[in-house]
């Protein structure tokens, strides 16, 4: 048996578990599987790889990509750049367990962003203007995102609920001028996400327009309120259920390439 999943707490929000075992269905690979491992200590990690013998590979999720950084033997360049691991490789030599982290939050972001804006862009030139974004959160995610920003070109500015010294402002220091300097606005908190889907960060949305574009990171419930919101000021609103797709197939492709017996 071949065994991946998702490490994470909670994890009833998570939809990799289905979609990787549908791929892994669809592809026709017989004894591959894919599971939910919620921890609620990063520290039981080892006794996770030493109880499932068969798992090769691992994605992180909440609250997790930062502090699985101290158990990584080694780490792909993106990863070390971000500061964050979402995906980890797990190669096993006898009794020596080997793990390699990488960060394809990067890639699934930037990825998904190029789509959505060329789909706007038949309809609206706005997208190139888009030079400031406000990030939404300080995790893990959030500094995934600033990578993938700043490699597409787009200065990134960091809202959170407290002062820090990347953190461009708090949320309730922000006002209409920074709302309208800022076209594209990402969120990359839990607020809002299954089952807590009454819960939105707390931004000035009286300020939004339809020249603003709204990215949630999260995909369950399919539409936040954080979207909802900004679709009633007329802003443009999207999901992450395409970065978790793109992230996973990229994740994929590097469990891939280990071999299993």
């Amino acid at each position: 048996m071949c065994l991946y999943g998702l490490i994470g707490y909670p994890l009833s929000h998570s939809f990799s578990q289905s979609y990787l075992n549908e791929k892994f269905a669809n592809e026709g690979r017989t004894g591959y599987s894919y599971r939910n491992f919620p921890i609620n200590d990063i520290r039981d990690l080892r006794n996770l790889l030493e109880q499932q013998t068969d798992l090769r590979g691992f994605n992180v999720t909440i609250p997790y990509k930062e502090q699985i950084i101290p158990f990584m033997d080694e780490m792909d360049s993106v990863a070390e750049a971000v500061g964050a691991v979402n995906t980890v490789q797990v190669v096993r030599n006898g009794n020596t367990i080997h793990l390699k982290g990488y960060n394809t939050d990067v890639y699934g972001f930037s990825r998904s962003l190029e789509e959505w804006f060329h789909i706007l862009c038949s309809a609206t030139c706005e997208t190139e203007l888009l030079q400031q974004a406000l990030v939404l959160g300080t995790g893990g995610a959030s500094k995934a995102v600033i990578c993938a920003l700043s490699r597409m070109g787009v200065e990134a500015h960091l809202v959170s609920r407290k002062e820090g010294k990347d953190v461009y402002k708090t949320y309730d220091q922000l006002v209409r001028d920074d709302i309208a300097a800022h076209p594209l606005i990402v969120h990359t908190t839990p607020l809002g996400m299954f089952p807590n889907i009454d819960e939105y960060p707390a931004i000035p949305y009286q300020y939004l327009t339809e020249k603003h574009f709204l990215y949630d990171l999260i995909y369950n419930p399919e539409e936040t309120l954080f979207m909802c919101k900004g679709r009633e000021m007329g802003a443009s609103v999207h999901n992450g259920e395409r970065m978790l797709h793109l992230q996973a197939d990229k994740a994929w492709e590097i469990w891939n390439n280990n071999e299993c017996n």
